[in-house]
């Protein structure tokens, strides 16, 4: 082939690769998700806020709206907004910690609480920060929960103190001290069920599944509308090899609660 060929090819080549990779990211068009329909209590309360942009009430309330939908960006633009204007506000710095947290930031999260207690150290600030120390296996989350307890507040903040502390050591790895805390939040709170699951879920954890169902299975029967409780049933059934109960279990979890994505893979891998 001489070099004339050559070039050709060559140029006929390139063509047809820029034409691929130009038409790769390009997807027909009924293949493109239609975005969401934003709901008609959200257009009105947009409209409200352009109309009186100077009411903190409206905007807090939008912003409490966009949460609620998932559109955390935009609910922190208006919370900034709020704060720039009242930064003493308590509330408003709690609020924002919420949804930066539901935004899985973190950090900005851990900022905000604690903004909020500088202003006011209410007990339920307090607790929120703790427990996201606690998750982070940072140990100032035992600090904070000696703070709240000493304020005696009853027995229903005790089993809050006793839980966070709880999910702080089974983080850590100390699972026996964490059983013990769990033991505590259940006694000053029958109904404190996320303690039942990390209860059953340091078992879990240990491969202990028998002893773990047990703990499960009486979470059932403390509440039987908890869907967590059934699907964490149904995982040490699928764990024990046992995949007929575990879709049933994961079957009854999704029926009280259809946004449990993980009980829908479980029930996908047992099929």
């Amino acid at each position: 082939m001489n070099n004339r060929s050559n070039a050709a090819l060559v140029c006929v080549l390139c063509i047809l690769f820029l034409g691929a990779c130009n038409g790769s990211d390009k997807k027909p068009a009924e293949d493109i998700p239609a975005p969401a329909p934003v709901p008609a209590y959200i257009s009105a309360l947009q409209e409200a806020v352009n109309k009186y942009p100077d009411s903190a009430s409206l905007r807090l309330q939008y912003a409490s709206g966009l949460d609620s939908i998932g559109s955390f960006k935009e609910a922190l633009l208006h919370m900034d907004t709020l704060v720039g204007k009242d930064s003493t506000n308590y509330g408003l710095w709690f609020f924002r910690g919420q949804v930066s947290e539901e935004a899985q930031d973190t950090v900005a999260a851990i900022d905000n609480y604690t903004r909020a207690i500088k202003v006011y150290p209410s007990p339920e600030a307090q607790l929120t920060l703790a427990n996201l120390y606690a998750e982070m296996k940072e140990k100032k989350a035992l600090l904070i929960c000696k703070t709240v307890r000493d304020l005696s507040l009853g027995r229903e903040t005790d089993a809050s103190c006793d839980f966070i502390a709880g999910i702080y050591h089974a983080r850590t790895g100390n699972g026996e001290l964490a059983v013990k805390l769990f033991d505590q939040c259940i006694a000053n709170n029958f109904t404190y069920m996320p303690a039942y699951i990390e209860k059953g879920l340091v078992y879990f954890d240990n491969k202990k599944y028998d002893e773990a169902m047990k703990v499960f299975q009486f979470a059932s029967t403390v509440n039987n509308l908890y869907a967590d409780a059934y699907y964490y049933i149904a995982r040490c059934y699928e764990m024990t090899g046992k995949k007929d109960s575990a879709a049933t279990r994961f079957q009854q979890a999704l029926s009280l609660d259809k946004n449990l994505v993980e009980a829908k893979k479980g029930l996908e891998r047992v099929k």
